[in-house]
């Protein structure tokens, strides 16, 4: 688990009230697979991977966790307490609620995880396999081969 030294300074200069959950649910995330890393932007904490980002703390000025899903719409598993149609977050209370959540939380991150690694396995596939016809580069010698264009006489008179 790779914690971040900027996110340490940000806990102590923002100094949120719910520092203990935070910090649990920090460390649940972190934990939860190795690719994930942390970083601050925007003046709040992001975890994420290099496939993009999982999730953000918003609203850390007031008591509890808001965990922002930043495409919280992809993960398909069951999760009872991710909320939202468009824009998902988990709200947490306090930190035996973030420890009451370890598994759902460490579920979510494997899958967004997940998601990722497939994505990536499908991009490099599509780069090594040659197209119908053609090459790996989409190069192809069945393709026509087009002329420029021959000027048009103007229409404007001098």
């Amino acid at each position: 688990m790779v914690k971040s030294a900027a996110v340490e300074r940000w806990f102590a200069s923002t100094k949120p009230p719910s520092e203990a959950a935070l910090r649990r649910v920090r460390e649940l995330i972190l934990s939860a697979d190795p690719s994930m890393r942390e970083r601050i932007q925007y003046g709040i904490t992001f975890s994420s991977t290099k496939s993009g980002d999982f999730a953000a703390f918003v609203r850390y000025s007031e008591s509890g966790v808001n965990l922002r899903l930043m495409r919280g719409r992809r993960l398909h598993g069951r999760y009872p307490h991710l909320e939202g149609a468009t824009v998902k977050r988990m709200r947490i209370a306090d930190e035996r609620e973030a420890s009451a959540r370890a598994a759902e939380l460490r579920s979510m991150v494997k899958e967004w995880c997940a998601l990722g690694d497939a994505a990536t396995a499908r991009a490099t596939k599509r780069a090594v396999t040659p197209m119908r016809g053609g090459s790996a580069l989409g190069i192809s010698s069945h393709r026509p081969v087009h002329k420029p264009l021959k000027a048009r006489p103007s229409r404007h008179r001098a």
